[in-house]
């Protein structure tokens, strides 16, 4: 009964032995697993274009119902899937094992997630969302309006349908390409939390929106107003997960993807609307296909040699050097940057230089270790708008100098050599004068 289950074992074995071959060749963020939760499977055909994009990239999508009762992120303490797409604004609870902690537990994992709601937004949504940084207008009923900067297009038109063009500058976000056309927005608003530096606006409304329940007349002030109201955010996790919170389902909707717009009182008039663009480049940002960095081949050793020593001896000539590469979307090519700096660290930097390159990806460094002995680290710490953060260390011990590594005769001790033989000499004198002379 053994020998038909020897197939089955090698076939695992051969699995497993690609699996370790294709972590161990460093290929960049492709062919990686993504989970999409929606509330009705619609959403697969009425939002097609965004999900082929997606899948032509070399994203592999698997779409489930967000109440799907056999629904997991995990099984055996391994993920099952490398991002999250939650497109069930509604949902007002996941099915299976998933829930909100469930769904935080995978961002703190290192995942990256995309979030769309809408004015339906439940409890649930709302609370990922606050976690992530961001928090929804309270007002359930409330939707973004603009009686200024609202959209006119061959589809509909009306003040709740915005047409955003204050768009975050970062070319690593929204790509090299200028999105000239406005993005059509219908949805809720969001405001980034003050306390959280890791959120960014991408695209923001103007100074005459605000946020209120359209269908009813303002009795008090609302509680978000003008630039303040962000309509789609951006949060990189300290462990480099991405996310991305829009407002809007719709923003990544076929219809609006393929409409053209127009800007009430312009007279320019767009075929496409930017919305295409814009999902796409930012959507390439969440699931590190640009501004992914790694750093590899780390090394140091004193000048004029090639071999890395177990410890430096103060006032040595050292230099350090670190290869970092940016994943391009296909494969890995040199990161190219002139703020790239090294520590050497020892309760607090004793040297901070910048790091020099040769434009094929190798940064260096040289300089001399400080006359201070203990235990240094070579650090390397990159924070950079859009890039995943760098965090290197390496620990080096600083001896002082061997007793008989100093030198005999110091020019700044002749005074002390002048006093001693001095001393000397007067007390022969004085030795012989008191011996001899009355």
């Amino acid at each position: 009964m053994a020998a038909p289950r020897l197939p089955v074992l090698f076939l695992l074995l051969a699995l497993l032995v690609v699996a370790c071959r294709g972590e161990a060749s460093g290929e960049g963020p492709r062919g990686r697993k993504v989970l999409v939760l929606v509330d009705d499977l619609a959403v697969r055909s009425s939002h097609s274009a965004f999900f082929g994009s997606l899948q032509a990239r070399g994203l592999d999508l698997e779409f489930r119902l967000a109440d799907d009762p056999k629904l997991s992120l995990h099984r055996y303490g391994q993920y099952l899937y490398d991002g999250l797409v939650l497109f069930a604004p509604s949902t007002p609870r996941f099915g299976g094992s998933v829930d909100q902690n469930a769904v935080l537990e995978f961002i703190d994992a290192g995942h990256d997630m995309i979030l769309a709601a809408d004015s339906s937004a439940s409890d649930l949504i709302r609370g990922i969302a606050t976690e992530c940084g961001v928090d929804f207008d309270e007002d359930p009923e409330a939707m973004v309006i603009d009686h200024i900067n609202y959209a006119s297009t061959e589809v509909e038109g009306d003040h709740t349908l915005i047409a955003g063009d204050d768009l975050i500058e970062s070319d690593v976000i929204l790509g090299s390409k200028k999105i000239d056309a406005p993005v059509l927005f219908r949805g809720i608003g969001h405001a980034a939390n003050p306390s959280n530096s890791l959120v960014l606006k991408v695209l923001s409304a103007s100074p005459s929106a605000y946020s209120a329940n359209p269908k009813t007349k303002l009795a008090s002030p609302p509680s978000l107003t003008g630039s303040a109201i962000s309509l789609v955010s951006v949060m990189q996790a300290r462990n480099n997960a991405r996310v991305l919170i829009s407002g809007s389902l719709d923003l990544f909707s076929n219809r609006f993807l393929k409409s053209s717009v127009k800007k009430a009182g312009s007279k320019l008039s767009h075929e496409k609307a930017g919305n295409e663009q814009f999902v796409t480049e930012t959507s390439k940002w969440v699931f590190h296909e640009r501004g992914h960095l790694k750093a590899v081949n780390v090394k140091h050793h004193k000048i004029g040699e090639t071999n890395e020593p177990s410890m430096y001896r103060i006032n040595d000539d050292l230099e350090y050097s670190v290869e970092i590469y940016e994943w391009s979307g296909t494969s890995w090519k040199p990161y190219v940057a002139d703020d790239v700096q090294v520590q050497f660290y020892m309760m607090s930097p004793y040297v901070l230089k910048n790091m020099s390159t040769d434009k094929k990806g190798v940064y260096s460094s040289s300089f001399k270790v400080p006359d201070v002995y203990g235990v240094f680290q070579f650090k390397v710490e990159y924070q950079k708008l859009g890039y995943t953060g760098l965090s290197l260390a390496k620990q080096i011990p600083v001896r002082p100098y061997r007793h008989n590594e100093y030198e005999r005769f110091i020019t700044s001790a002749y005074p002390y050599y002048a006093a001693s033989f001095s001393t000397m000499g007067a007390f022969f004198i004085f030795s012989i004068a008191y011996l001899y002379h009355k």
